[in-house]
């Protein structure tokens, strides 16, 4: 009934025991997909493994820009490789992170550019991570190509969004880039639906004082979005504090459900047959 767009069962803190319980939680939820997000070399290569040993699991190999001090040109070509895998369906989650600065930014910039640059060359959706850095991180999708024309003709059209304030249905074009954990605002939530972009909502949207993401579901249609759990982080209420598992995407899909004025269920298939669609599963 649901998918989590983006979850860390690679996460380095899970070990073997970790793990398995962790699995055994997701396959007696009402979970049908988790996509296991890479964020280094290491991490990616956990995330093929496990897409390719379970059936619900797919991944996204990459290097996030907090690890971006730890690349060079033979991992990036090991993350190509790792890209060919039959159930390894994006690049990401690649970026800028301005807030934690673990890589100097210079060293994010150029490893963000290069990922951009071979999600390109594979013809692959893009996992976008962006903290304290939005006008830079759309200004790189922008000069890399992100949005191009010839990026849109590789995939699928999509509702357009403009057809939604006109009432006027139609298609326009997909970039298949995803904002992960959107936390920008609602203007520039608009402004990249409008250039083909996806968002995906985490559970911050269920805390008491955040208007800011509240806002960007009001104000963007649900064709749009997906919904994540970013676990083991941004645990949603009603466990904020604890350690968070992809089961919990459900209270994120509720509190989109109450903004939009929809179902749970409609949300929850809806978000669904969104990430399906972005990420290419049949």
């Amino acid at each position: 009934m649901l998918f989590d767009s983006h979850a860390h069962l690679n996460n380095e803190d899970n070990t073997p025991q970790m793990l398995e319980e962790l699995i055994e939680t997701i396959e007696r939820s009402s979970l049908d997909y988790v996509m296991d997000i890479g964020f280094d070399l290491e991490s990616s290569r956990r995330a093929a493994a496990n897409a390719e040993r379970l059936s619900w699991c797919y991944a996204a190999v990459g290097c996030h820009p907090h690890d971006a001090k730890t690349m060079d040109e033979q991992k990036l070509e090991e993350i190509r490789t790792l890209a060919s895998k039959d159930k390894v369906m994006a690049i990401g989650e690649i970026g800028l992170d301005f807030y934690y600065d673990r890589s100097e930014r210079d060293v994010q910039r150029e490893w963000f550019r290069k990922q951009i640059r071979l999600a390109n060359e594979l013809k692959m959706p893009i996992v976008i991570h962006a903290r304290e850095a939005d006008q830079e991180v759309m200004d790189i999708l922008k000069e890399e190509g992100a949005f191009s024309d010839e990026r849109k003709s590789w995939f699928p059209k999509r509702p357009d969004p403009e057809g939604f304030a006109s009432g006027t249905p139609g298609e326009a074009d997909d970039a298949r880039v995803l904002l992960h954990c959107f936390s920008g605002s609602a203007e520039l939530g608009r402004q990249y639906v409008k250039m083909g972009a996806t968002l995906s909502i985490a559970g911050p949207v269920t805390y008491k004082n955040n208007k800011k993401t509240v806002a960007v579901v009001d104000a963007v249609p649900i064709d749009f979005l997906l919904v994540e759990t970013d676990s083991p982080f941004l645990t949603p209420v009603p466990y904020r504090g604890q350690r968070n598992v992809p089961p919990n995407v459900e209270y994120t899909a509720r509190r989109v459900a109450e903004i939009k004025g929809l179902s749970y269920e409609e949300t929850a298939q809806k978000t669904k047959e969104n990430a399906k669609g972005f990420f290419g599963i049949e």
